[in-house]
């Protein structure tokens, strides 16, 4: 096998809020991913010579910094593999949207060439890898909608059933760094537990007051979504760190509804919600 097409799911955080941090500084979190098939599409080609390009990948992103390059060395550097590859990325998922877009390409990428060069890991050292990229690479690694804690490495696979969203982005990006600085984020919220999920007990994320108050845009955003949605969505809310709010439906039709009340001066998507990555199937076929 030389070379290798996957599909890369975006998520969805359907609840986010932080406990505590660490003595090191990083917070600790407790979050439900929800895959969507909201995907990047990943070529990658096998290189005897050892060398690694990424041939085309996030616009504005220097290939120094793009993860999927950076995960394919990860790999190379924990393997010894003598082998390289041609990356190819074409990004339907936004950037600084909150959606995991890159941690996706990034776990596309180590799943992808483990496979092409043979390297044999586990998907729990490929996670352990992907921790060191980025706290979202664990859940894509693993490919599971997923109940988690700690940085977003610990994780418990989660059955959530069917559902439709429409997921509407804002444009606004506000570095991550600067929502979980902000004096006024709630960092000591009582832990949750996945029972209470179940019941519909937790359903906010910590950091959508803190980007509000940064933005108009995004509250603008925000509005024009709960009207289109005319009490229709089960559940609203902002995804990660923003900037991309979402709406939850029973059924794509609602969603297909609100969205054509948004009308086209909006970028939106009408999703499903995923269990299971495509990836591992896809995995499978190449096989």
């Amino acid at each position: 096998m030389a070379e290798l097409e996957l599909r890369l799911p975006a998520k969805l955080n359907l609840f986010l809020q932080v406990v505590g941090r660490r003595a090191d500084g990083y917070h600790l979190l407790q979050t439900v991913f929800q895959l969507i098939d909201l995907c990047d599409e990943l070529r990658l080609g096998v290189r005897a010579d050892g060398e690694l390009r990424l041939l085309s990948g996030a616009a504005g992103v220097e290939p120094a910094d793009d993860l999927a390059l950076r995960a394919a060395q990860a790999l190379r550097d924990a393997t010894g593999c003598a082998q390289g590859a041609d990356i190819l990325l074409h990004k339907r998922i936004p950037m600084g949207g909150g959606l995991g877009g890159g941690s996706s390409d990034a776990a596309g990428v180590l799943l992808g060439l483990n496979t092409l060069w043979g390297c044999g890991l586990g998907p729990d050292a490929l996670a352990a890898l992907g921790l060191g990229l980025g706290a979202d690479v664990p859940v894509f690694v693993h490919g599971h909608s997923a109940w988690a804690e700690g940085v977003g490495e610990r994780l418990q696979p989660l059955a959530l059933g069917s559902s439709s969203y429409l997921v509407l982005d804002s444009g606004v990006q506000v570095p991550t760094a600067a929502l979980f600085q902000a004096p006024e984020l709630t960092r000591d919220a009582p832990p949750a537990t996945i029972a209470g999920f179940a019941r519909g007990e937790y359903r906010s994320n910590v950091f959508q007051p803190v980007l509000l108050a940064r933005s108009p845009a995004a509250g603008a955003a925000l509005e024009a979504l709960g009207d289109a949605c005319a009490g229709m969505a089960l559940q609203m809310g902002l995804s990660g760190t923003g900037g991309c709010f979402f709406a939850r439906f029973e059924r794509a039709t609602q969603a297909e509804a609100a969205q054509a009340r948004l009308g086209s001066g909006r970028r939106s998507w009408v999703v499903d919600g995923l269990d299971r990555s495509p990836v591992f199937e896809q995995l499978a076929q190449a096989a």
